[in-house]
């Protein structure tokens, strides 16, 4: 890490340790609580088939692969009371940039350090795949403090190996090496690949939530600018005085918008709204979550 980083890790665990001691009753008392009422499930996980013995519940046989293999199997089931919370973050070029005190990767650092510490105290592992074009970083997920403190750490300063970003391949990973249900973040905003048919597969095995990282940057500031696109390099100037370039800019932003949100709908995946402030803003944390959290414990109660 840079001495800069150092500096900016410090200060991102100190915001932790008044998150997690101080109060603001973020962690303790209304995050943890929408967390336990959000993501505890039945407690009952499938883990595979075995040959039938004598003394079976006759209702556990596997029917389809008894009619397969041509003698009696059935099914077997693990209590399975804690979750795995697996963090999958972007680290391209985009991800680095803005206007605010915050790039959208700072902001993911301290939305994820709020998420993992309420899921360690629930009892459940916690992990991260940071990925670009290709997955650069994968976490095995664990307990403990010291665990989510290191997650933490490669949230904020871990390099990205490209500028770009490909959500399918940190998906196919994930797949790969999640082998229960799990609860997965994809923390991104979104500028590049959206996942595609392998999303669609993946929220059907697992409960996957996006967190939509929206920068200050996509409301265009009244002043001349000089643009530099982190991802192609490329080097612009934005007039933002002229109405004209305002309002196809916000149209270009809205039809951007609505697209991605009709993407992740379809594939079936949540979505967290996590504007990225303009202005250093403990609250900015808090609001995504809370109101995420507040969001499916209306829809449970309806259902």
């Amino acid at each position: 890490m840079t001495e800069e980083q150092d500096q900016e890790l410090k200060e991102l665990l100190e915001e932790v340790r008044r998150i997690d001691v101080l109060s603001t009753r973020l962690v303790t008392d209304l995050i943890a609580g929408g967390y336990a009422s959000v993501f505890r499930g039945t407690g009952i996980e499938f883990d595979g088939v075995r040959e039938y013995v004598d003394g079976d519940d006759p209702r556990s046989v596997d029917w389809n692969v008894t009619a397969r293999v041509g003698k009696p199997f059935v099914k077997k089931y693990v209590d399975e009371r804690e979750l795995t919370v697996l963090f999958l973050l972007d680290l391209s070029a985009s991800m680095t940039g803005g206007f605010g005190p915050w790039s959208a990767r700072q902001m993911a650092a301290r939305i994820c350090a709020c998420l993992a510490l309420t899921a360690i105290r629930n009892d459940d592992k916690v992990g991260l795949i940071g990925f670009t074009e290709k997955v650069d970083r994968y976490v095995a997920p664990k307990k403990g403090a010291g665990h989510v403190l290191r997650i933490v750490r490669d949230c904020l300063a871990y390099p990205g190996s490209s500028v770009r970003t490909d959500l399918e391949a940190a998906l196919d990973f994930t797949q790969r090496v999640t082998r229960r249900r799990a609860v997965l973040f994809l923390v991104s905003d979104f500028l590049g690949s959206r996942g595609g048919d392998i999303l669609t597969r993946c929220a059907r095995r697992h409960d996957v939530i996006a967190v939509w990282l929206q920068t200050p940057e996509l409301d265009l500031p009244r002043t001349m600018l000089r643009t530099v696109d982190p991802e192609t390099g490329r080097v612009a100037l934005v007039d933002g005085r002229s109405r004209r370039v305002r309002r196809a800019y916000s149209h270009r932003v809205a039809r951007w918008r609505e697209s991605t949100e009709d993407d992740l709908r379809r594939a079936g995946v949540d979505i967290m709204d996590v504007p990225v402030p303009r202005v250093a803003d403990r609250d900015a944390v808090a609001r995504p979550i809370l109101k995420f959290f507040r969001m499916r414990e209306h829809r449970g109660a309806r259902r």
